[in-house]
């Protein structure tokens, strides 16, 4: 969870200096690293490291980042 939680936020930074092609590559990679953090939060649901309320805010977290950063790539 943690190396997706740097990888997110660093693709973007990495991104924003490059053309919006370029960009639109490391959204991309931004995108898949929330997916696998999703997953992974799953898994932590069902070892019960976590409870199904926190799964959901979370979850909705993620989702909310998901759909800003579609929408985003959408304008490029």
């Amino acid at each position: 969870m943690s190396r997706c939680s740097i990888s997110m936020p660093s693709n973007i930074a990495e991104g924003s200096a490059r053309t919006d092609k370029s960009f639109n590559y490391f959204l991309d990679i931004f995108l898949g690293s929330s997916f696998q953090l999703g997953t992974q939060l799953l898994v932590a649901r069902h070892r019960k490291y976590i409870n199904q309320e926190q799964l959901e805010k979370l979850e909705e977290k993620i989702e909310e980042f998901q759909k800003m950063t579609m929408d985003f790539q959408n304008t490029l």
